[in-house]
């Protein structure tokens, strides 16, 4: 199944993949929800997922597929994205990341790779990401919660938007403090930008 919104990218992909007697494209989705939609429908044995996506992102619509079907096989192909995107991603449950500028060779080995269940990771990206893993993880809730802090919302408003109690919100806060290092808000807005996790 391939996932863009792109419907000319989604198109020559498709015709660039049928080529090849191994590879049938049964699904094709332009948002993260008609993804999760189509993957329940039709059960394709590898999802070529993009993270950029109208709707609930690649992570997200990643997860939600995952937490339907553990048996999953998620590739990200994808423009450049930041490796705390890479990481979160593969923490959800995809087994990969290639780039969109990959050659069509780079791109049907990853696509086998991951319908056997391998990992697929260019090696530069592999290095950084054992780099970031040395330091502790940030989970989906927390980046969610960290997003909403950068936007100034208080703990009630971030509260009603995730639909969580307060008191859960409060101890997201606090384990994103120790893991930071920092005693603040401002603080953790601060160093959230610095590593890429909230965009400015």
């Amino acid at each position: 199944m391939l996932v863009d919104d792109h419907f000319v990218v989604r198109s020559g992909l498709a015709a660039s993949l049928e080529l090849e007697e191994d590879i049938e494209v049964i699904a094709e989705a332009a948002s993260g929800e008609e993804a999760v939609f189509l993957f329940l429908e039709k059960r394709p044995d590898v999802v070529l997922m993009d993270l950029q996506l109208p709707g609930i992102n690649g992570i997200e619509a990643t997860e939600k597929i995952l937490l339907q079907d553990r048996g999953a096989r998620v590739l990200i192909f994808s423009t450049f994205v930041r490796d705390d995107e890479i990481q979160t991603a593969l923490e959800v449950g995809a087994l990969g990341y290639l780039q969109k500028s990959a050659s069509r060779e780079e791109l049907l080995s990853a696509i086998r790779a991951t319908a056997i269940g391998e990992t697929v990771l260019p090696e530069n990206i592999a290095k950084r990401l054992k780099g970031l893993q040395s330091g502790p993880t940030i989970t989906v809730r927390e980046r969610e919660v960290l997003v909403l802090i950068a936007q100034g919302k208080a703990n009630k408003e971030i509260a009603d938007v995730l639909g969580n109690a307060e008191d859960t919100v409060k101890r997201h806060i606090s384990n994103i403090f120790k893991k930071f290092g920092v005693n603040d808000r401002a603080q953790a807005t601060a160093e959230a930008i610095r590593r890429g996790i909230v965009k400015v």
